[in-house]
Order: C-alpha cells, then structure tokens, then sequence
C-alpha cells in the first residue's frame, strides 16, 4: 500500500460466478489516488469500471464477488471491515454518482426526501436533513433550491438530476467521490456545466475524484491521471498529459486515433473488432486479436506492466527488452 494515498487498490480481482466457472469482470488491477487528487479510468464499454467502482465500495452483488486483493481506504482494508463499519464509509468517506440518474433517482419520493435519507442514515435529525438538502441543491447550483427540493424526479431535466445526484454525493462531505459517467446522455452544453461544477466543488471542498468514463476529452479537462482499461485490466497508466500526448499501449493509441483531431484532413480510425467477451478471453494479451503490433508471444503469455516513463507504465511487450 501506498503510504500517502488516500485510496490505494492493490491486485483486486473481482469475478462472476457463472455455470461455466468463475469469470474475471475485474482481473488483478491496482491504483492509487492521493488527497485532492483526480484519476481518470478509462476504456470501452464492457472493459470493467463500473464493476471496479462497485467493488471500492463492496456494492457487487451475486453471483459477482471480489476473489482477491485489498482495498485500503485512510489506511483501512475496506475488504476486511464489518458491514455495519463500510456503511459508516459509503457516502460519509466515499460516495457514488450513479451513472444513469433518471434510474438511480426513486420516482415516488421527492428529490428533497432522497438528499435527506442519505443524511438521516449518518445521524442527522428529520428537520436537520431537510434544511441541509436545500443548502446542498443551492450548492449544485440548481435553481430556486427552496422549491425545487419539493419536486420529483420526472420534474427536473437530465442535467438537474445529474445535480441532484451530486448532491446526494456531497451530503455526507467525503473524501473520495467516484463519478460513473457523470456526463452520458446529456446535451453538449450541460455535459460542460456538470464537469464545471465538479471542478468547482474538487476545488472548494478539496476532494479526490474517481472519474469513470469512455471520453478521453474529458479526462484531458478533468484529471490528474489516468488508467486506461480493456478486458478487466489496466493496460496503460500515468500523467495525463504523458499518456495523451504519448501513448504506450496500442489500445490507447487506437482510442486516441478514433477521436478528431487537430486536423480537417485526418482520417478518424477505428479500432477493429470489439471488446471480447469476459467469459471467452483470448489467449496471452486480451488485445492481441485486434491489435496492429501483435508479435509473438503476444498470443500465448499475458505481459506484466513495464515502466515506460517517470510515474507511467504500460502492460505490452513492445517495451520487454527480451522481446
């Protein structure tokens, strides 16, 4: 464990339990995240991080479950507390946006009653909630918060809810926020006021942020660093300026080459074939089958993480001086 990080995962491997055996949704990952700071995890659908994020705060349910590895939260192995103490965590120390906020929202309560349970759960009286739920909507910036408390779910816009989400979030006053595709599904212009009031509130009350998404664009505004995942392991990490400007992994360089850029006349490139089935993983490196510098043993071994760069390391045999 990382002495100074507020949140350090060390070879956490989460699996389903299916008829066919055991399958890895998250296999044998590890980061870190210091105070104040902002990882950015990345990858395609289907690559394991929102699994990775459910298994921080020991959210995964049957047949899923974490098969190995430790999560120290403050210096705690969060795999290791009681249920009565990892309640006190969630949302006290670290708390969750959901990705989808019209389905993580109760349509039959109002959004003020869904703020006020999260407080009522960590002690505060029914008044004390309510009072704490308006001041919580007017910081996320949502308009007339006063009233506004009283309305439910169906009455708001996405970019509202995703407000409300964020309150929900901030209730309790965490240390670590994990932010699971916070922006999906909204209109350009609110997808950039939702990352503005991240920013603002990373930057006034000095939180850590997990930033799940596919969007590299956001994690070049928003993060410090990032892990860039595909088929449940963390393929490429390190400073975001290091592995945007230069990266090390083909799958990094494939997603990078799929986006505009900086010029009208560059063709956009798609990565060949998809993400493979979690059950049905080829053999060797997960990529290997779609990517353009596969060599031998690309196809029969799995390649452990090579140090590329100061803080930066990437899982390919292009950098095994033995390759």
């Amino acid at each position: 464990m990382t002495d100074h990080a507020l949140l350090s995962v060390e070879r956490l491997t989460t699996v389903f339990d299916l008829a066919s055996g055991p399958v890895p949704a998250v296999d044998d990952i590890s980061f870190t995240i210091g105070s104040g700071e902002t990882l950015g995890l990345v990858g395609e659908s289907g690559s394991g991080k929102s699994v990775t994020a459910l298994s921080v705060l020991r959210l995964v349910q049957p047949p899923g479950r974490i098969a190995g590895g430790s999560i120290h939260f403050k210096g705690r192995d969060l795999l290791t507390l009681p249920e009565a103490d990892m309640r006190e965590v969630r949302g006290a120390g670290i708390s969750l946006i959901f990705q989808e906020p019209m389905s993580a929202l109760n349509p039959v309560f109002t959004i003020g009653d869904q703020i006020a349970e999260t407080l009522q759960v960590h002690g505060r009286s029914r008044a004390e909630a309510r009072r704490r739920a308006i001041e919580l909507l007017d910081a996320v910036k949502m308009p007339d918060a006063v009233h506004r408390v009283n309305d439910y779910p169906h009455q708001l816009s996405g970019g509202q809810r995703q407000r409300v989400l964020i309150a929900m979030a901030l209730a309790c006053n965490p240390q670590l926020v994990i932010a699971d595709e916070p922006t999906t599904a909204l209109d350009v212009t609110v997808q950039a006021q939702i990352l503005d009031l991240l920013r603002d509130m990373r930057g006034r009350l000095g939180l850590s942020l997990l930033l799940i998404t596919h969007d590299l664009g956001v994690v070049a505004e928003m993060a410090d660093r990032v892990a860039v995942m595909y088929a449940g392991r963390i393929v490429e990490e390190g400073p975001v300026r290091a592995v945007l400007r230069s990266p090390q992994h083909p799958y990094t360089r494939g997603l990078l080459a799929s986006l505009p850029g900086g010029t009208s006349q560059r063709r956009l490139r798609a990565i060949e074939g998809s993400v493979p089935v979690l059950g049905a993983l080829p053999r060797g490196c997960a990529f290997h089958p779609r990517c353009p510098d596969r060599f031998t043993p690309c196809d029969t071994r799995v390649p452990a993480s090579y140090t590329v760069g100061p803080a930066h390391s990437a899982r390919c045999y292009l950098h095994d001086a033995a390759s």
